[in-house]
This record gives C-alpha cells, structure tokens and sequence, in this order.
C-alpha cells in the first residue's frame, strides 16, 4: 500500500464532486451568484493550506466511512445543503467516476494526468477569483513536485492502493450504462482497442533474436483486439496538453446524472457491506479527521444570503423514495471505543460535530459531541 496515495484520491474525487454539483446548480436553475458563492466556497475549503498540508503528510488510506465524512462536510462547507440520498447518490458518481478513471488509465503514470485535468478544471472554476486561483496553483505546484519524479513501480503501487480501495464498489450509473462502458452488474467494460500505452507498440509481432543481438526471424500474431499507435505524451507541467481525457468533465454536455440501483438495493452488493466488527485503526482515524476537517469551516446561511437544496434526483418524490429504501448497510450505529486520552484531537471533534447539528437543535454538552461523532461513524 502507497502511503502517497490520498491527497491524489481527496483531489480527484473532490474535482468529480465540482463537475456534479455545477450541473445540478445549473439544471435547477440556481442563481448564478448563488451558485458561483457555493463553487467558490467549496474550492476554498478543498485548499485550504492548513488542510492541505496534513493531507499531503505520508499516511495509509483510512476507511471508506471517514473520507466519506470529510466530503460531507465539504459539501455542506456552503449555503447549499443536499439531503442523505443526495449525498450518497453525490458520493456514488465521485467514486464510480474516479474507479472507471483509473482502471482506463494507460499507464500508472497517466494517474497524474487524469488529476491534472480535474486541476484544470478547479482552475478554471475559479479563474475570476484570483485569490482562491491562488490557492489551487500551490496545490497544483505541491503536486508537481511530489508526485512527477516518482518512479513507474512508486506509481503502479498508487494505483494498485486505488483500486483495492475501490474494489468492492459496483454502482449502476445511467451515462457508463447508456456508452457501454459498464456492465449490468455495474463493473466496467475493459476496451480492446485504441491507441496502445505512450512508449510501446502495437502488439502483434514477435522478434526472435541470436546470441549476439542479431535478428533471427520475425512471427505475426493477432492480437485479439484493434489496437492503433500511441499518442504523444501529454504535458505534466502546470499548463499543456494533457491529451489523454480522462479526468475532463463528462456533465458538460447536457446528459441526466443520475445512479441505477437494482430493485433489491437492500441486499444488494452494488455497495461494499459494513464490517460491524470494531476497527483496530479507530482511535487513528478520528484523530485523522480530527486534522483534517479542523481547518473546514462550516456556513451557515445568513438572513441575507439564504441557504438551499440540491437535489441530484429528478423530482423530490425519486429522492424520497431512495431515502426510504436506503440500504441498511449505509445506516450509522454505534460503536464504542476509547479515544479519550488525546484531548487536543477531542476538543476539535467535539468543535466540528457542534456543526453537524441541525441549527435550532440544543447546544450538546462536550462529552455527547463526542458520542455523536462515533454515533455517526460505526466502523471507523
């Protein structure tokens, strides 16, 4: 397992996250001043240096459970509030974009590009909020540095992290059924054809060769697939071609975003089941999201910039209905564990689960701060 690996999963799933909420800001007609605030907002706390920073630190990948909880509070770190199935329809396209990116890639390198692209398109998100453009150019600088020396065998190991991260994951999502890139089973469709990987051949030719180098004969094969020559390699710099378009946003042409779940989503395996058992990793991945989502500053809408709903449904009836019939696997129970020791780390839970409440709701007392937040991540 690569300990390089999350800032790389954070950044690319946060750029799929921008690229689904810009459509649905739009198709709902959201005004442009609203949504521009939500966009730019999120993008602020997605960098936010001191976040950044222990996010770049070298650390293992933590449970699906508490990236999860970071990207709710990122979601919410505006105006905008998205209901419990918008948010896991909102999550299921990040992850099922993101796993299809990876698997497609060419080479382990082409991991950086599909990334630079989502750089990209952050970019151009904020390109009249030189601030925040300012922000997003030290992330991308920080990328660049770290992340562009690494050898082939480093990044076939980020790779490798990624998709066991992702292994278990086999959401329906309408745009990958409707061009046949993913199977009914919601695993994706591996192509046979297109330009090979930057740097080799064509396969379907066998060489054979003497001792001393000279070429003996040469043999022909088929392949089993259409394949054509590589294209030229895409630039790894700050700006260039990237030339490979995984990565780029799929949501802008006008297409439905929505997710298929089988019709017994309850007992379906479409979503990774929940170990119950208690995760020896516990005590560490609080004080993780302690670090990480400390620097995330919660909104809440004021009297004269007043909140509202997204919703990533058609209509309000489809989003109730996938509320209602939400697996049994996604609900939180509790778990007890004891992580008390660390007060620093449970004085900025105990901040940030203040946040998670509904506003009107009594102010908790510190200690059931505490008790929400494992309340709402069994597992962890």
């Amino acid at each position: 397992m690569s300990s390089r690996t999350l800032p790389l999963l954070f950044i690319n799933l946060g750029g799929e996250m921008l690229y689904i909420l810009d459509q649905r800001l739009r198709a709902q007609n959201i005004p442009a001043d609203k949504a521009k605030k939500v966009m730019n907002d999120i993008i602020t706390t997605m960098f936010n240096k001191k976040f950044l920073e222990e996010l770049f630190k070298p650390q293992e990948l933590y449970s699906k459970k508490a990236l999860r909880t970071v990207f709710d509070r990122l979601a919410h770190a505006s105006i905008m509030r998205l209901n419990q199935a918008s948010m896991d329809k909102l999550y299921d396209l990040m992850t099922m974009a993101f796993k299809y990116q990876v698997l497609l890639c060419p080479r382990p390198k082409d991991i950086l590009l599909v990334s630079f692209n989502h750089m990209d398109a952050i970019k151009d998100f904020v390109r009249d909020t030189p601030s925040i453009l300012s922000q997003v150019d030290e992330t991308f600088r920080q990328l660049i540095e770290i992340y562009t020396p690494l050898s082939a065998g480093e990044l076939q190991l980020i790779r490798q992290t990624l998709l066991i991260f992702f292994q278990d994951m086999h959401i329906r999502v309408s745009i990958f059924l409707k061009d046949k890139v993913q199977n009914s089973n919601g695993r994706f469709v591996l192509p046979t054809s297109g330009p090979v990987p930057c740097g080799t051949q064509v396969p379907g030719q066998m060489r054979q060769f003497s001792c001393s180098g000279e070429e003996l004969k040469r043999l022909q094969f088929s392949n089993g697939g259409n394949y054509t020559s590589a294209l030229r390699e895409g630039s790894f710099e700050m700006f260039g071609e990237r030339v490979i378009k995984l990565g780029t946003n799929m949501y802008s042409v006008s297409r439905p975003v929505e997710t298929h779940m089988s019709g017994t989503s309850k007992n379906s395996a479409q979503h990774t089941k929940v170990n119950t058992a208690p995760n020896p990793l516990a005590k560490e991945e609080l004080n993780l999201l302690a670090k990480l989502m400390g620097g995330l500053e919660m909104q809440t809408p004021t009297s004269t910039d007043s909140g509202f709903r997204v919703n990533l449904f058609a209509t309000d009836e489809e989003e109730e209905e996938a509320l209602i019939s939400r697996p049994d696997e996604l609900s939180y129970e509790v778990i007890n564990i004891q992580a008390t020791k660390d007060k620093q780390a449970n004085a900025e839970l105990a901040k940030i689960m203040g946040e998670f409440g509904e506003s009107g709701d009594p102010a908790p007392t510190s200690s059931s701060k505490g008790d929400d937040l494992l309340a709402m991540m069994d597992g962890l």
